[in-house]
């Protein structure tokens, strides 16, 4: 990758996160890349093309984060998938956080068929399948079914984190997760 590209993805990443992606315009982006119109053209035909790389940037970024910090939560592998929420919890502390870009993304663009909507839930799908890995790794009986039930934990903690303005979600999600992996154990008698 080009430094040029390289420098207009974290300019573009920057301010799509920090205020909406329909709030900063190609000419915003040009000036603050301070990059030529023609430049910016050659790298990206369109601001949405520019969106689904900013989005496939972070989705890579932000699994190998994760991962690193939930081996570094948990050595052993049933520890891991509520070491998930941990890491969450730290992400939800820092100054910078503005919830989830790919949750963001698809509450701005709306249509499921939009180029930004399909990144974002191509990342989606990423999170569920390594919770899925995790949870088969820790043993958890229903892997797949549990991975969704934690994808939709790991959302609403974010919403939460944000209308919160801190990490708390994170623990009460850990809790129902938690919970989850409780009674999917096997020999629990289900009333």
């Amino acid at each position: 990758m080009s430094d040029v590209r390289r420098h207009i993805l974290e300019v573009a990443e920057r301010l799509f996160y920090a205020e909406g992606y329909r709030a900063v315009g190609v000419d915003r982006l040009i000036a603050e890349a301070d990059v030529a119109k023609a430049t910016f053209y050659r790298h990206f035909r369109t601001k949405d093309e520019l969106l689904v790389a900013v989005l496939d940037a972070r989705d890579a970024r932000f699994r190998e984060w994760l991962a690193g910090r939930v081996e570094a939560l948990a050595a052993d592998p049933r520890g891991r998938p509520l070491a998930v929420f941990d890491a969450l919890a730290e992400r939800f502390a820092t100054n910078d956080f503005r919830g989830c870009a790919f949750l963001n993304t698809m509450v701005e663009v709306a249509s499921r068929s939009h180029p930004g909507h399909e990144a974002a839930q191509r990342h989606k799908q990423r999170l569920i399948d390594y919770l899925e890995g995790l949870l088969r790794e820790a043993g958890a009986p229903g892997a797949g079914v549990l991975a969704t039930h934690f994808m939709l934990l790991i959302d609403g903690a974010t919403v939460t984190a944000v209308r919160e303005g801190g990490p708390g979600a994170a623990a009460r999600a850990r809790s129902l997760a938690e919970l989850l992996l409780t009674t999917a154990r096997p020999g629990r008698r289900r009333r």
